[in-house]
């Protein structure tokens, strides 16, 4: 690489736009190139069960509908956010947590400034309220529950141990079954219409 030439450091999306990793912006943030990433991104490292791999965006569908059972009054704002919270992972992957954890702050600050491009696009806070953000874990929990043991081929005693067995909950309450990108992309369009809709009458 020719020295006067600095590492690209953007995404160029299907969409056209480019999203800067270093200093995203909400004006680079379409739902459909987020919808189309996470519909391609493998939950697990893609070690799961069945003809597809699991996928964030089906993942995140489950955990905002976790959430909406958890918390049955949560604004539409609320469900929002709970749909969008691995959205970053449409540019830096589904990586696993202790991967995570080697990187530390580094890839915590990139996650961090792409959540509040998406949310800042949306018109969500930028920083996701502390209850809330418990709340959307508890959901996100039950799902990675039910994802262990469906599909990863964990014993139950041991999803219990990471994750903790969710309670008033079952996995035939959600859909599990792995479904193709494309099914994946459109079922995750689907529900932030779905959402939206529900903002704009909120309103």
């Amino acid at each position: 690489m020719p020295d006067d030439i600095s590492p690209r450091a953007w995404q160029r999306m299907l969409s056209g736009r480019r999203l800067d990793l270093l200093e995203p912006s909400p004006l680079d943030v379409e739902v459909e190139d987020i919808a189309h990433g996470l519909a391609r991104v493998a939950r697990w490292n893609g070690q799961t069960a069945g003809d597809h791999a699991f996928s964030v965006a089906q993942h995140s569908v489950i955990v905002w509908q976790a959430f909406c059972r958890i918390s049955p009054k949560s604004t539409p704002d609320e469900q929002l956010i709970a749909l969008l919270h691995d959205a970053p992972e449409y540019v830096i992957g589904d990586m696993i947590s202790p991967f995570k954890a080697v990187l530390g702050d580094d890839y915590k600050g990139v996650e961090e400034r792409l959540q509040r491009a998406i949310h800042l696009r949306y018109s969500l806070p930028a920083i996701t309220p502390p209850k809330l953000k418990s709340t959307i874990k508890k959901a996100d929990s039950v799902s990675a529950f039910f994802e262990a043991t469906e599909l990863a081929g964990f014993a139950r005693s041991e999803a219990n141990r990471f994750f903790g067995t969710p309670h008033g909950f079952t996995a035939d309450m959600f859909g599990f079954m792995p479904i193709s990108p494309t099914e994946a992309q459109k079922l995750f369009l689907d529900s932030f219409a779905n959402i939206e809709r529900k903002r704009k009458n909120a309103r």
